[in-house]
Order: C-alpha cells, then sequence, then structure tokens
C-alpha cells in the first residue's frame, strides 16, 4: 500500500470524523464518486488492509537481514562443590547465528514484493467492490426518486381532473358516477404517492448507512469520454495475478527451505581441574548443518504447488468471467437505450392523445371513462420513460463497473 493511498485515506477520515465532532450531520454528496470515497472511509475491511500490509513490510525487513532469524546465546557452568568440591570448574559460552539456505533469502525477498503487491492489488478489488455498492444505492435512490415525482405528479393532475368534474357535476353537466370516479382516481394517486414516498425514505436510509452523509438532491450520472478499458489492468484480475505471483513464490521459497538453517557459533570455553591450577582459555566455531527430511519437504512443496494450481486456475477463471461481465453490460446498456428511444416516442404519442381526450371531455364529446383510461395510459408511458432514463444511466455505471473503472 502506497504511503499516498495512506495518507489520503487518513486525510478523509479525519475529515469525516471532525464533520461528526462538529455535528455536521446535513452534510450532502456531490456525485457519485464522493459518494464512493465517503463509502469507502466507512468500510469495515479497509481498515484490515494496514494490518496485511505491515505484515508484508515486516517480511520484507526479515528477508533484506543478514541472517534468516535472531541470533542465540548460551551459557554454561560445570564444577565439582557437589561431590569432590577440589575446585574444578568449566565455563561455557557460545553465541550463534542462523545462515541461509543457498537460494533463499532471495526467494523470500521476492517472496516479500509479492505480498506487498498482493496487498495493494487486493485494496483496489476491494474499492471497486464498494464501489459496485455505491452505484447500486445511487441508482437504487434514483429509480425511487423518480418513482415517487410520478406518483406526486399524478396526485397533482387527479385533484385537477377531481375538482373540474365536481364543478361539471355541480352544474348539472357530469352524473355523480362520473364526480366518483374522479374521487377514486385522486384517492388511488395519493395511496401510491405514500408507498412511493416510503420507498424514497428507505432508500435515502440506505444510502446514509452506506456512506454516512445525506443524499445530494440531484442524482447526475456518469459521464466519460471512452467506455474503453483493458481487462488487463481491472483491479479483479490484479488481484487474481497477483495471489498467482504470491503463491509461485512461496512454492519458490519452499523449494528453497528444504531444510532447517545451518547455524554458525562461536565458541569459548575457560575451565581448570582443581582450585590450585590456573583456569585454560579456548576458543573455536561451531557449525550445524541439519539433515534434510524428505517426508516434510515433499508435504511443504506439495501444499505450496497446490496453492499455486489453485490460484493459476482462479486467475484463469477471473478473466473468464469478466470477459462475459463486459459483453453481457455493454449489452444491457445498448439496450437500455433502445428501450429509451422506443418509450420516449411512445411518452410523445400518449401525451398528444391525451391532449385531444381532454380537449374532447372539456367539449363533452368524450366521456370521464375514455379520458381516465387515456390519462392512465399516459402516466405508465411517463413512468416507462422515467425508469428508462435511470435504466440507462445505471446501465452505463454497471459497464464501467464491469470494466474496473471507479466513479
Amino acid at each position: 500500500m502506497a504511503p499516498m493511498k495512506r495518507a489520503r485515506r487518513a486525510c478523509l477520515n479525519l475529515a469525516i470524523t471532525a464533520s461528526l465532532a462538529l455535528g455536521i450531520t446535513a452534510v450532502r454528496a456531490q456525485g457519485l464518486s464522493d459518494a464512493f470515497e465517503r463509502a469507502w472511509a466507512r468500510y469495515p475491511l479497509a481498515s484490515s488492509l494496514e494490518a496485511r500490509d505491515a505484515e508484508a513490510r515486516a517480511r520484507a525487513e526479515v528477508a533484506a537481514g543478514m541472517t534468516p532469524g535472531p541470533a542465540a546465546a548460551s551459557l554454561s557452568a560445570l564444577s565439582d562443590r557437589l561431590n569432590r568440591n577440589r575446585g574444578a570448574e568449566k565455563w561455557e559460552v557460545e553465541v550463534g547465528v542462523p545462515l541461509w539456505l543457498p537460494g533463499q533469502q532471495a526467494a523470500r525477498q521476492a517472496h516479500a514484493r509479492s505480498a506487498m503487491a498482493d496487498v495493494d492489488a487486493q485494496e483496489a478489488a476491494l474499492r471497486l467492490l464498494v464501489a459496485g455498492d455505491a452505484r447500486a444505492t445511487w441508482w437504487a435512490l434514483a429509480a425511487a426518486r423518480n418513482a415517487r415525482d410520478l406518483a406526486l405528479r399524478r396526485v397533482t393532475t387527479a385533484r385537477t381532473l377531481e375538482s373540474d368534474v365536481l364543478r361539471r357535476f355541480e352544474a348539472g353537466e357530469l352524473a355523480r358516477t362520473d364526480a366518483n370516479l374522479a374521487r377514486n382516481e385522486r384517492l388511488a394517486a395519493e395511496a401510491e404517492a405514500v408507498d412511493a414516498q416510503t420507498a424514497v425514505l428507505g432508500a435515502e436510509a440506505k444510502y446514509r448507512t452506506l456512506t454516512g452523509i445525506e443524499p445530494p438532491s440531484v442524482l447526475t450520472a456518469e459521464n466519460r469520454a471512452s467506455e474503453a478499458a483493458s481487462l488487463l489492468t481491472h483491479p479483479e484480475r490484479l488481484a487474481a495475478a497477483t495471489a498467482s505471483d504470491l503463491a509461485r513464490a512461496a512454492l519458490l521459497v519452499a523449494a528453497r527451505s528444504d531444510r532447517d538453517a545451518p547455524k554458525l557459533a562461536v565458541r569459548m570455553e575457560r575451565d581448570r581441574g582443581d582450585g590450585a591450577e590456573p583456569f585454560s582459555n579456548a576458543i573455536g566455531l561451531k557449525v550445524t548443518i541439519p539433515f534434510s527430511s524428505g517426508a516434510q519437504v515433499r508435504q511443504q512443496t506439495a501444499a505450496a504447488l497446490a496453492d499455486a494450481s489453485r490460484a493459476d486456475a482462479e486467475l484463469a477463471l477471473t478473466d473468464a468471467r469478466l470477459a462475459v461481465e463486459v459483453e453481457r453490460a455493454r449489452a444491457a446498456l445498448e439496450a437500455a437505450e433502445r428501450q429509451l428511444a422506443t418509450a420516449q416516442r411512445r411518452r410523445e404519442l400518449t401525451a398528444e392523445n391525451l391532449q385531444l381526450i381532454e380537449r374532447s371531455f372539456a367539449l363533452g364529446e368524450s366521456d370521464l371513462t375514455t379520458l381516465l383510461r387515456v390519462r392512465a395510459t399516459a402516466l405508465d408511458a411517463q413512468a416507462l420513460d422515467a425508469r428508462q432514463r435511470v435504466a440507462r444511466d445505471a446501465a452505463r455505471s454497471q459497464l464501467y463497473q464491469a470494466l474496473g473503472v471507479l466513479p
């Protein structure tokens, strides 16, 4: 994890913490990218990456050391005080260090580098996952608001129609059944508006839970100059690739660690046969070379090879899955654009028909039942057009998500 990434996250966390401390609870996101960054700052698993990064850096420090482990010292003393008690003494001091096996240090250094690269790749993949949650929440709220706005528009037109029908009923131009139909239309519109507003409140609550801030009053779409991106740089693909590299590096470490580390020690002895003799001193070297355990080495190598094979298979599956997801997202976007064009034409036609029927009803040439039927068709067309606009924008966001592009 690069220091700049950690600094960026720390600054964002500090800003959010300061806002909460100051009681600023009405902060609003300016766009989808802002909502995503807020969601990432609150994501629980994000903090675990720092621990993994620290572990990888500790591995690198160990691999860069002159020895694979710390030095060790031992001290022993022998005397005849409990038997003959003639002053015989023997002192031994030993200081030893483990030694790298041939190729072991280079293998561990490569493994440490792979581990740090894997942490960065996993962070990018996790950020993309959070971006998917942010996009889904963003467009779910947009759809709910659209439905709410259409429901309120229906309430307004239904109340206007009811007022006009009641006026004409009182003038004796329309029957009571027409007045009842108009009143029923208004009540149905108001009930639909209540349900739509409830759905908006639920979507806004989910947004606040994800980001910790109030949703913006206007939900804008993602607009990019190009929808082309290479899957070779897709965060999920890079995460799978670095996991494969890490597993291969672990396999190399296992192959270079076919036995325990040899040890080199410096020994010093000081002894005398009895109390009348002077101490004699000696110094020497000690080398310990452990034997290799074939079964243990085969077990470690086989486990590392299995992990590497599984990581390679997951990389291949990830490549295939991402290619399918991109093609599916492109097809969904094309379909959404065609459906939007159809919905726009239908909305225009039904709006024209509604104007004609309203004029005919005002002149007494059409009955209320026909007007309500045509009005319902026009409202359905408006609702479909609004839904398809959100669906088109959501499909474009989903394509960006499939391509691995952050908001």
